[in-house]
């Protein structure tokens, strides 16, 4: 394929650095997980993809021009996303997909996102919204209104945070995705939710256990199950069918030439970068 299209990840960093080391680096690699562009030649075995033919792909290496893709690692890219929003959704979509499955949210419940407007956060919305959920999202003042769009009744971050989340769903709360990892989201979330086993993070992994919640992600210890690899893998055809009934729509906060990509990890490391980053080949 022909890549058209980056998504920049905060694991992209890591595992340059060497922080994630996942599997164990022992030669020089490419970076990168998510990508889009359009296939210029598929080989001889090949039956359901053509030369032409839109696709998102989750691999690793994506920082690059051109990739061999498996086809086990290919999605079809609606038509509703351009290249961009498509090189967005890998990894943000897939951990959103796989942690409310394994939460095991279901119509009726109400779930709590801290951090719902970052892209993990967008996509649990969405994912939650559709499955007849009733969503309560924390977030800055600044992105109330694009929470509020997705679906979700927008609770602002700060002093007097549990008040306000008891205010915005006073049914109660089923089911916690936190994507902060902050004292005040966990603390709330604990006078909130009292089965622990149904508040899950993605940020603070290494302190699940000693927390007794469940993580996926965020320095966590325990490798994903297989089960909740092939959930992980399901994730964006989903939202891709989501969206071609007009139902999942994907933030970019800003593009860059391909020549920046250190530049696009310094912003993303620093915290200097507010959405999603894009890298244009």
């Amino acid at each position: 394929m022909e890549v058209l299209a980056i998504g920049v990840n905060p694991i992209d960093g890591k595992l340059r650095a060497g922080v994630r080391p996942s599997p164990p680096i022992t030669e020089p690699r490419r970076t990168g997980s998510d990508a889009s562009g359009v296939i210029v030649a598929v080989g001889d075995a090949v039956s359901d993809w053509a030369v032409g033919d839109e696709v998102i792909v989750s691999m690793s290496g994506a920082y690059a021009t051109f990739l061999a893709v498996p086809v086990d690692r290919l999605d079809r890219k609606p038509d509703e996303w351009s290249f961009e929003q498509a090189a967005a959704v890998g990894i943000p979509v897939a951990t959103a997909y796989q942690t409310l499955k394994s939460l095991e949210l279901t119509a009726g419940e109400t779930l709590l996102v801290h951090a719902g407007s970052g892209a993990v956060g967008q996509a649990a919305i969405q994912f939650a919204v559709a499955w007849g959920a009733t969503v309560v999202a924390t977030g800055g003042p600044a992105r109330q209104e694009r929470m509020r769009e997705l679906g979700a009744i927008p609770v602002e971050y700060g002093p007097g945070l549990l008040e306000r989340l008891r205010e915005g769903a006073p049914q109660g709360f089923d089911v916690v995705l936190d994507g902060a990892g902050t004292d005040e989201a966990l603390e709330a979330s604990f006078q909130l939710v009292s089965d622990r086993s149904r508040i899950g993070t993605i940020v603070v992994g290494a302190r699940a256990a000693e927390l007794g919640i469940r993580a996926w992600s965020g320095g966590n210890p325990v490798p994903l199950s297989d089960e909740e690899q092939r959930l992980r893998r399901e994730g964006v055809a989903v939202a891709s069918a989501l969206a071609a009934e007009g139902r999942f729509d994907v933030e970019v906060a800003e593009t860059l030439p391909f020549d920046q990509a250190a530049e696009a990890q310094r912003r993303i490391e620093s915290g200097e970068s507010r959405g999603k980053i894009v890298l244009l080949p």
